[in-house]
C-alpha cells in the first residue's frame, strides 16, 4: 500500500459510519489488514481528538485506539511531532512507511496538496480513483502485426 491515514480520517469514520473516511477505512483495514502503517503519534492523535468529541463515549476510546492499532502495523519514527505538527509528523510517518501519499481530509493539508514528496488526498478523491478500472493494455494483437 502506497498510502497512510491521517488521524481524522480515522475519527471521521469512527463517528459518521457510512461516510468517505468511513468507506476508505473498511476498504484499507478491511481488504489489507495489518498491510497499512501508522505510528504512535497518529493513535495519539485519535485518541484525544475521540476524547475531545461529546457524542463519543470517553470509556470507548482507549478500546477504539486499541482496536486500530491491532489493524495496522505501528511502525516506530525518528522524532517526536508536537500533536499539532500534523504536516511534519505524517509526512514523516509517510516515509517512514515507503508511501508516497497521505489520506486526510484536514483543510490546511488538501490546500497544501503536497510536502516533502509527500502527495496529501482527500478520502473523496481516493475514493474515486479506487472506483476507476486499470488502464487497459496494450493491444498485443497490433503490437505483433506490427513485428511482422
Amino acid at each position: 500500500m502506497d498510502i497512510v491515514l491521517a488521524p481524522d480520517v480515522y475519527v471521521n469514520a469512527s463517528v459518521a459510519l457510512g461516510s468517505g473516511p468511513d468507506k476508505v477505512i473498511r476498504r484499507v483495514l478491511g481488504d489489507h489488514k495489518g498491510e497499512s502503517k501508522s505510528s504512535e503519534w497518529v493513535l495519539q492523535r485519535v485518541g484525544a481528538m475521540l476524547a475531545a468529541l461529546p457524542s463519543f463515549k470517553k470509556e470507548a476510546v482507549d478500546s477504539h485506539v486499541r482496536l486500530i492499532r491491532e489493524l495496522v502495523q505501528v511502525i516506530k519514527e525518528d522524532t517526536t511531532c508536537h500533536p499539532d505538527a500534523w504536516e511534519e509528523a505524517l509526512v514523516e510517518l509517510a516515509k517512514a512507511a515507503a508511501a508516497r501519499r497521505v489520506i486526510t481530509d484536514h483543510p490546511d493539508l488538501l490546500q497544501k496538496e503536497a510536502s516533502n514528496g509527500i502527495e496529501f488526498v482527500s478520502t473523496e478523491a481516493w475514493l474515486f480513483e479506487q472506483s476507476i478500472p486499470p488502464p487497459f493494455p496494450k493491444d498485443k494483437a497490433k503490437v505483433k502485426s506490427k513485428s511482422k
